[in-house]
């Protein structure tokens, strides 16, 4: 419990935690090395809507069991993710993918792993009705609570200007996914170092693992950095190997299965997190392009010290695993983006890589323990 109060206590500079109350708009203090927030034009990002939103969040009401809310996956104390291999939902149920952290998702271009939502707004409505999630046969229950309970009535009044019964689930999509938008962190000592003239901000190390992060590493071809920001991350897709043994051998099968349960009207949320064979064919299960199969998208790499274990599965478990993994080229298949290939690296390189992505963790968390889950 004494842990669990001072990281607490460190998030409160500007991002809000769901355990510590605090909800501000993102800072420029805190965007250092980030891009302004992109915010949709129908849904304006105030603090009213996304301190209801961070009440939704949190709320366990919203699920079959009553014992999950967003927060059971996306927990502050680990930076907004889940510390677990694959996601558990209700009733101890576990997903077919990793929980990937909250913080800077609103800079993706597209949301999950396969990238089968185009906005924080229609992510946020899938994981309620998931049967291996939240649980619950449809929104109608969200709904419900939102307009009967006396303090969402108040806070939708403020935050949208409604009443009770003009309460819809598209409204508190809007309002989660404002709550999410406020969950950004620049200001990393990586940050500090190349965009805020702070040459003592990073260690030797860390400076020559920026080199190899640049060039014999090639990280850079999706782990992008701009002249004067960096997401860390290209929005594509891309077929590492992570997986594709488990489907290999019988991808015709899988492939046709899919097909027909796409064709009995299953959605494709409730197909990926139940049915693991089906998730690791990645993009294809949303554009149905047979290059697509085993392409997952590229994950920022900020805070990443702090949200083991890694790739879509959590198959890798440190990120010292993680740079030995592309070092050797991926895992071997037919379908590998061609860009995967050996590295070669020595182990001074592989250390000092490992020290330039613990650079970049945000100085609001960073006080959080590591890897230690």
């Amino acid at each position: 419990m004494k842990y669990l109060a001072r990281v607490a206590s460190a998030l409160v500079l500007g991002v809000s935690a769901v355990n510590a109350g605090e909800v501000s708009l993102p800072q420029k203090e805190t965007l250092l090395g980030l891009p302004p927030v992109p915010v949709p034009k129908d849904n304006p990002l105030t603090l009213e809507k996304a301190k209801l939103g961070k009440q939704l969040f949190e709320d366990k009401r919203f699920s079959a069991d009553g014992a999950i809310s967003c927060a059971h996956c996306h927990k502050p104390e680990l930076a907004f993710s889940d510390g677990l291999p694959v996601s558990e939902g209700i009733g101890g149920q576990k997903g077919t993918r990793n929980a990937p952290t909250v913080i800077n998702a609103a800079y993706y271009k597209t949301q999950f792993w396969d990238g089968r939502r185009p906005s924080l707004e229609a992510q946020s409505k899938d994981p309620f009705i998931n049967p291996i999630e939240h649980g619950l046969k449809s929104h109608d229950p969200i709904v419900q609570i939102v307009r009967t309970d006396p303090d969402y009535r108040k806070q939708f009044r403020q935050a949208f200007g409604l009443e009770p019964d003009r309460i819809t689930m598209d409204h508190v999509a809007q309002a989660i996914a404002s709550f999410e938008r406020t969950l950004v962190a620049g200001n990393s000592p990586f940050d500090r170092y190349q965009y805020g003239g702070d040459k003592t901000a990073l260690s030797a190390s860390a400076i020559r693992g920026l080199a190899v992060f640049r060039d014999k590493g090639r990280c850079v071809s999706c782990h992008v950095i701009e002249g004067s920001t960096a997401l860390f991350t290209d929005n594509q897709f891309h077929n590492l190997g992570v997986g594709f043994d488990k489907i290999e051998s019988r991808l015709p099968e899988i492939i046709a299965a899919y097909r027909q349960a796409k064709q009995a009207g299953k959605e494709i949320d409730e197909t990926v997190l139940t049915q693991g064979e089906m998730s690791e064919l990645g993009r294809f299960i949303v554009t149905g392009d047979t290059q697509d199969i085993g392409r997952f998208k590229t994950s920022t790499l900020r805070n990443i010290a702090l949200t083991a274990p890694y790739m879509h599965d959590g198959s890798l478990k440190t990120l010292e695993e993680v740079v030995d993994f592309y070092d050797k080229g991926g895992r071997d298949n037919p379908m590998l983006d061609g860009g995967i290939r050996p590295l070669n690296l020595t182990a001074q390189e592989k250390s000092d890589l490992v020290a330039f992505m613990k650079s970049l963790t945000s100085n609001r968390f960073a006080n959080l323990q590591s890897n230690k889950r």
